[in-house]
């Protein structure tokens, strides 16, 4: 199997496909302005207490207030909150961890009014994006996450992940890191650690040490709250920790900027795939190149289509998220209703496998399948979802189907579920109904061409087309393309692009900057004047 990692970086936000064979697999989405993220360390103020829920609101500057349960305050609270007052108590000087003397365990069934109390300072790190109408929920056991272990501060034990599953191994690693950990601090060994030599295990863990030295000063010197301490890597980086695989074939990125941060990165975790991470330089949006667009637009919306005609119904509800699987035009098999309801299921199951990933969907799933009489098949389905659903990392459970014939899966939530909008406004009536004559389209291009470069004065750009757009441009000996180039000269430069509706367009600068030339916006501001 070959796995490809697509990174596509725009002025606004940050794409990352995941391809499997050829095939998106998962996919994110993220402004690149975006300050909120799982992972982040804020210190931040009590709120609100909410005896009757045992939890509390914290104030970490979003705009919901964030969710915060005593069972999440953790065992070592009392050791947080107290070493909090001593690095606070001098502005100068950091008190290290090490000579912090660990506190009694907070009692399980102890309640938050008696621990915390409103405009307490607290340290949180966010476990939960907002999701809907819910705030972010936190916890104040915090965790710095590397390639092959996480860091706890206050932690006392050393846990190797059960995946890890020889003995020898288990407890060679146990012993390491006992030897190179540093005081008042726990470890969870990662599954990807398995082998791995010592000095690559203590290069990780000073680096996270660094990251809890570089947080804890912050908390020192400043008195702003919320503030936040310590900011998850870029997205980019951050997947790859998790997803990164020595097998991959390829990292392509079209930003130089990510590009030398993933290839640093690469360069510490495994040195000899330094290679795999290149920049993408074409001229064709890089997820065309890839075909992700295609893929995007077919794996989002409400109808999703696989094999032969059959076809699944995904809808999102504030419980749930429901899924109907449809045979739609598929042909009945010689050997009857049910060989043909088997293998239409076998499809979806391996068809919605792929979707939670993509989609990163999370919670509830109740799955619709066709009716089978057999128990074998149901059984035969059943054992199918569990193998396809081996390969997420998200943790899962699935129940064989019930007597309706439902499957009930629960998915690992953390983010609200990626939605892509694969319907298309119209790029010339906005929505009005009514639009320009199509014949003229190339006309109002040369004018915004004649515009760009004879008025605002920028010669060389880059216009991004429909494919079908562009083909009529290029086409023939003395083509449109080569005439606008003759009276504006060579920097006009043409450039299909798939993510575009049919009459719609944009244009880039030489630095792919986006230039705004919309027939609206134009409207709105007079036009030319």
């Amino acid at each position: 199997m070959t796995s490809e990692v697509i990174i596509n970086v725009q002025p606004k936000d940050i794409s990352i496909a995941l391809l499997e064979d050829k095939e998106l697999v998962e996919y994110q989405n993220e402004p690149r302005e975006a300050s909120y993220s799982v992972g982040n360390i804020y210190v931040a103020k009590v709120k609100k207490l909410m005896p009757g829920l045992n939890a509390c609101f914290v104030d970490v500057g979003y705009e919901k207030v964030a969710f915060l349960h005593y069972l999440d305050l953790g065992l070592q609270f009392s050791s947080y909150e107290k070493y909090l007052k001593q690095v606070q108590s001098d502005r100068k000087k950091l008190y290290p961890i090490q000579k912090a003397a660990r506190q009694p365990d907070l009692p399980k069934d102890g309640s938050v009014q008696n621990t915390l109390k409103v405009g307490q300072e607290v340290m949180v790190q966010v476990v939960k994006e907002p999701i809907s109408t819910k705030g972010p929920r936190l916890t104040c056991e915090l965790s710095f996450a590397g390639r092959y272990i996480v860091l706890i501060p206050f932690g006392d034990k050393v846990n190797v992940s059960s995946k890890i599953k020889r003995g020898e191994e288990r407890s060679r690693l146990k012993q390491l890191i006992q030897m190179i950990k540093p005081k008042n601090f726990g470890v969870i060994v990662r599954t990807v650690a398995e082998g791995k030599k010592a000095a690559e295990l203590d290069a990780e863990m000073k680096i996270l040490y660094k990251r809890w030295e570089e947080a804890i000063t912050k908390v020192q010197r400043t008195t702003t709250r919320p503030q936040l301490v310590y900011e998850e890597e870029s997205r980019a980086v951050a997947l790859l920790r998790d997803l990164f695989n020595p097998t991959y074939d390829g990292i392509h990125i079209n930003d130089e900027q990510i590009y030398q941060q993933v290839s640093d990165y690469v360069g510490i975790i495994a040195p000899e795939k330094q290679e795999i991470v290149k920049l993408y330089k074409g001229t064709v949006p890089i997820f065309d190149n890839f075909n992700v667009t295609k893929q995007l637009k077919s794996g989002f919306g409400k109808t999703v289509n696989y094999k032969h005609g059959a076809y699944l119904i995904i809808e999102h509800t504030e419980a749930m998220h429901v899924v109907d699987v449809n045979s739609g035009t598929r042909v009945k098999k010689e050997n009857g209703q049910e060989a043909n309801a088997l293998e239409t299921n076998l499809g979806a199951a391996d068809e919605l496998a792929r979707q939670l990933r993509l989609r990163d969907m999370g919670g509830i799933i109740v799955v619709d399948f066709v009716d089978m009489n057999l128990a074998e098949d149901r059984q035969m389905l059943y054992e199918r979802m569990c193998k396809n659903m081996q390969k997420d990392r998200a943790r899962h459970n699935i129940l064989p189907l019930s007597k309706f014939g439902l499957m009930q899966i629960t998915r690992q939530r953390v983010r609200p579920a990626m939605d892509v909008n694969v319907e298309e406004d119209c790029p010339t009536c906005f929505g009005s109904g009514k639009i320009k004559s199509s014949i003229l389209f190339t006309d109002q291009l040369e004018s915004k061409i004649d515009r760009l470069v004879n008025k605002i004065g920028i010669k060389r750009f880059y216009l991004h087309v429909h494919p079908y757009v562009a083909a009529y441009i290029n086409q023939g000996m003395i083509s449109l393309k080569r005439r606008w180039q003759m009276k504006y000269g060579l920097g006009v430069r043409i450039v299909p692009s798939q993510k575009l509706a049919f009459l719609q367009y944009e244009f880039y600068d030489d630095k792919r900057q986006f230039i705004d030339m919309k027939e609206e916006i134009e409207t709105k501001t007079g036009g030319d004047n």
